[in-house]
């Protein structure tokens, strides 16, 4: 716990906050300190803020997956309930007493009870979710960091303040998604299809979007960039307007 303390004092919250508690600080502070609300002009205030930003986010994963690796651990270590016997003695008096009214009907055994449930434990997600349906699905603030979803289908997904860091989204079907506040950075977002996806408050820092199809996303609010584009990679990517970034 001391080596995360720093995390915790970046998002200020204190040692052992919920997982709850540390999304929410994220949201707070990343709305605060978020680069486009930076008037223009102002480069010092605008380092600051992206240096900043950099920090939240690192805390809020680390912090993330220390508490993801504490639950499989804790699960992983929960032993397996032993099925209960009868005392050898009570097993001996049992056998006695039925030599004993031998001569009786003897009524039929009843059946075996069931085996106890075991108890559940809750694993992580396959890594490798290629192909997937999640069409329409609720995936609000769930972590899908560094995972494959090449080809899945999410298009009307909630993915709204979701952690995607460097996930693979390869010509996946995102279209009518809504990525409000959704971290992507360093996805692979090739050839993906976002067309009329909600990205406002989203990070895309050092995504690829190569001839992705944002044709009708909606990154704007007025005539104000909402979207972090910071080392972007947009060759042969369809805009939003349907111009083609060169």
């Amino acid at each position: 716990m001391k080596d995360l303390a720093p995390y915790y004092r970046i998002l200020g919250l204190e040692l052992g906050a919920s997982l709850e508690e540390i999304n929410q600080a994220y949201r707070d502070l990343a709305f605060i300190w978020h680069p486009d609300r930076i008037p223009s002009g102002n480069e010092r205030l605008l380092e600051k803020a992206i240096a900043r930003l950099k920090d939240i986010n690192h805390a809020r994963d680390q912090l993330r997956q220390a508490q993801i690796h504490s639950a499989s651990s804790t699960a992983s270590s929960e032993p397996k309930p032993e099925p209960k016997t009868k005392p050898k003695t009570e097993q001996k008096s049992d056998k006695t007493n039925t030599s004993s009214h031998s001569s009786r009907s003897n009524p039929p055994n009843p059946p075996n009870p069931p085996n106890p449930p075991e108890p559940s434990v809750q694993r992580p997600f396959h890594r490798d979710l290629s192909g997937a349906d999640f069409r329409g699905a609720n995936l609000r603030e769930k972590d899908f960091s560094g995972r494959k979803l090449i080809q899945a289908d999410l298009s009307h997904a909630d993915l709204s303040d979701s952690f995607l860091h460097k996930v693979n989204l390869e010509a996946a079907n995102l279209f009518g998604a809504n990525l409000f506040r959704a971290n992507l950075l360093g996805a692979n977002l090739r050839k993906a299809d976002l067309r009329e996806v909600n990205l406002i408050g989203a990070d895309l820092s050092g995504a690829d979007l190569s001839e992705a199809d944002l044709r009708g996303a909606k990154m704007m609010a007025g005539n104000r960039l909402m979207v972090k584009l910071t080392a972007t990679i947009l060759t042969g990517t369809i805009l939003p307007d349907g111009t083609i970034h060169q």
